[in-house]
């Protein structure tokens, strides 16, 4: 990845696989330094809280349905997103262009971006907070060949760089086709007919959606970050 200052605006060439801003990026299943040195810090009692601001430029209704998206974290997870006081290490929530994010904890102030008009759904605002809290594209998982054919053939040329293959630490678990970090099956197609992503054995059956974290996506999260009180369930 390309290391560069990240701005509230970042610049397209600051955003990598789609919508991850580099900065300090790092892929937080194989931190740098150590197992959880990109792991927001958990608490004693086991509670992981993450301090955020919203920008004043949200509506009410958004700046409700964005709180309603964090809190299946605090009720199906140990992650705990909590409004800023004074702390020095926060996630700042801006509409600023498109939807984006850093991944991982980069011991500073993040961004994530939610464009205030197309960007506020549940599913949306769950992909990206995962991004912040460590986790990856799924069809960008290392086993992902696998799962999924790509057909690079069929992506704008533009765009293939958002379908690298990672070195991921999958944490045990299966590959999830309702992921809410999976891409849809025409993702940057480069004439929006033509299949990019294509499941294994079953060509067919449905992969990406929006509507908010799956089973898979909870457990990951818990898994990742020892939550080990916490079911496996999601809210749809």
């Amino acid at each position: 990845m390309k290391m560069c200052h990240i701005t509230d605006r970042p610049s397209k060439a600051d955003i990598k696989y789609g919508d991850i801003a580099t900065g300090n990026s790092k892929n937080a299943l194989k931190c740098l330094h150590g197992p959880r040195s990109c792991l927001w810090p958990r608490r004693r009692s086991g509670i992981v809280y993450i301090p955020y601001t919203l920008d004043r430029a949200f509506s009410k209704s958004q700046q409700t349905l964005i709180h309603n998206a964090m809190q299946e974290f605090d009720i199906l997870t140990c992650i705990k997103f909590v409004y800023r006081q004074h702390q020095r290490d926060y996630i700042k929530i801006i509409s600023g262009n498109g939807c984006w994010s850093n991944v991982g904890y980069n011991r500073r102030v993040q961004i994530i971006s939610l464009q205030k008009n197309g960007c506020i759904t549940r599913g949306v605002v769950q992909h990206e907070l995962l991004h912040t809290i460590g986790f990856n594209h799924e069809q960008s998982r290392s086993d992902r060949d696998e799962y999924v054919t790509i057909l690079i053939n069929n992506i704008a040329k533009e765009a293939r760089y958002n379908f690298v293959k990672l070195n991921t630490n999958n944490l045990g678990t299966p590959y999830d086709y309702t992921s809410v970090m999976h891409y849809g099956r025409y993702a940057f197609s480069k004439d929006g007919k033509s299949r990019t992503i294509v499941p294994k054995p079953d060509p067919n059956i449905h992969i990406g959606q929006r509507y908010g974290m799956s089973t898979l996506d909870v457990a990951k999260v818990n898994k990742l970050y020892k939550c080990s009180k916490y079911k496996m369930r999601s809210f749809w």
